[in-house]
């Protein structure tokens, strides 16, 4: 499918020189990327932005830059949706899996076998639910593994050249 509309992002401020580089989640890994692999996590709401941020504690913010993000992309799947997740092989469970825990004990996450998987099938990225705390259930996340260039555009929303 090709997703095409509005996206958010808070950033670490000292990676807002570089708004759609992907490469702060290359440093640790994230849900559906491992150590290494450059990804963008987009919310699709400026809420859900703000649940992914949180980490639970909803009043409390480390300071943050946010971005809009002009977003037209091909090659993303949807797996917000029980028959999007049977099309690609795969279930709630694998996207909710306990990634941190998983990393930090040795295994490898099933997310991240799910995201190798998908991009060797030539997959841009994927949207998926959020499952940050405080996530209310439409809340979505778009994931980027791949994006430039025509068929995958990401523009960060700046008028002034910021």
């Amino acid at each position: 499918m090709r997703y095409r509309g509005l996206a958010y992002r808070a950033h670490d401020p000292r990676w807002a020189f570089a708004p759609t580089s992907g490469a702060g989640a290359a440093i640790h890994g994230g849900r559906f990327n491992p150590k290494g692999m450059a990804a963008l996590y987009l919310a699709l709401s400026i809420e859900g932005m703000f649940a992914e941020v949180s980490h639970g504690f909803a009043h409390r913010f480390a300071p943050l830059t946010v971005v809009t993000y002009d977003v037209d992309c091909a090659d993303i799947l949807d797996l917000t949706t029980e028959a999007g997740r049977q099309a690609a092989g795969t279930d709630l469970t694998t996207l909710g899996c306990a990634w941190m825990l998983d990393r930090a004990e040795g295994r490898v996450p099933p997310s991240w076998t799910l995201a190798k998987r998908l991009i060797k099938a030539g997959v841009a990225g994927a949207l998926v639910p959020s499952f940050a705390t405080g996530a209310t259930e439409g809340m979505r996340n778009l994931v980027l593994w791949r994006w430039g260039g025509a068929a995958q555009q990401v523009v960060a929303w700046d008028e002034e050249g910021r």
